[in-house]
C-alpha cells in the first residue's frame, strides 16, 4: 500500500478528525478514558466533548496539563491521574507507527505520562493520519525524559551508545521542560547501523540509564491503529500478543 497516495487528496487535519472521531465512537457509557496530548489528540478531545454533550456519561485523565485544560473547557469529567490505577480506554496521537504497531511518541513532550496512561489502560487506540504510518521506525528523533541534574551524564551514556541527544529548546531558545520539571532530550539514534535498527534492543538500552526516567518508544501498549486517509478511516488491530 502507497501510504503517500491515502494523504494526498485531504487535508491531514481532517484525517486526524476524523481518526479521532472514529475511535471515540468506541468510548461507552461509564467508562474511565485516557485523553493524550498533542493536536491529534485535542481532536478526539473535542469529539468527546461533543458526545457528553450528548448525553454520554464518562469520565477521564490527562495525560498533560495542555490536556487537562482543555478537557477542562470543554466540560469533560477529570480525575486526578495520581489516584487512577486502572482505565478502560486511552486514546492518543503518534509522531510515527509500523506495522507492528510499534511506535514512536512524545512530540508533544508528555511520553512520560502518556505511557504510564497507556500502561493502565485495557485497550489503546493509537490515532493519526496516514503520514504517521511508515514500514520502519525511525523517521523521528526519539525522545527522552532526564532529570536536569542529570543531564550530561545521561547525555554521555547515549552517545556511547550511538546516539546524538539535543536539548529541547522552545521557539525563544527557552530549554523546555516537562510537566514534572525535566527536561527532554530528542535522540536520533543510528537506525541504519548493522544491529542497530531493534526498536527493542534501543529501549532496553535507554531503560538502564540511570536519570533516564521514560522514552517515547512505545512497543507493546498500542493495541488498535485509527489511520485517517483521503477515503475514510482504516482501523486495524494487533494480530499479535506484544
Amino acid at each position: 500500500m502507497d501510504l503517500s497516495d491515502l494523504s494526498s487528496h485531504i487535508p491531514l487535519d481532517e484525517q486526524k478528525r476524523a481518526a479521532a472521531y472514529a475511535a471515540v465512537a468506541q468510548v461507552r457509557d461509564g467508562m474511565l478514558v485516557g485523553l493524550g496530548t498533542g493536536s491529534t489528540a485535542g481532536f478526539a478531545i473535542t469529539a468527546l466533548a461533543q458526545a457528553v454533550s450528548e448525553g454520554l456519561r464518562v469520565q477521564a485523565v490527562a495525560t498533560s496539563r495542555r490536556t487537562a485544560a482543555h478537557a477542562a473547557r470543554a466540560g469533560i469529567a477529570l480525575l486526578d491521574l495520581a489516584g487512577v490505577a486502572r482505565i478502560d480506554l486511552c486514546i492518543d496521537g503518534v509522531d510515527e507507527i509500523d506495522p507492528q504497531f510499534r511506535a514512536i511518541k512524545g512530540a508533544g513532550g508528555a511520553m512520560l505520562r502518556e505511557k504510564i496512561v497507556a500502561a493502565m489502560a485495557e485497550r489503546n487506540i493509537a490515532i493519526a493520519d496516514a503520514t504517521k504510518a511508515v514500514a520502519r521506525l525511525g523517521g523521528h528523533p526519539v525522545p527522552v525524559e532526564v532529570l536536569p541534574v542529570a543531564r550530561a551524564f545521561v547525555v554521555r551514556e547515549l552517545a556511547g551508545l550511538g546516539a546524538e541527544a539535543v536539548l529541547r529548546r522552545d521557539e525563544s531558545g527557552a530549554v523546555v521542560a516537562t510537566d514534572q520539571g525535566n527536561i527532554i532530550l530528542d535522540c536520533h539514534l543510528d537506525w541504519a547501523a548493522p544491529g542497530q535498527g531493534d526498536p527493542a534492543l534501543w529501549a532496553a538500552r535507554l531503560d538502564t540509564i540511570p536519570g533516564l526516567l521514560g522514552h517515547g518508544l512505545f512497543l507493546s501498549e498500542i493495541d488498535e491503529f485509527f489511520m485517517g486517509t483521503a477515503d475514510g478511516v482504516i482501523c486495524t488491530q494487533r494480530l499479535t500478543p506484544a
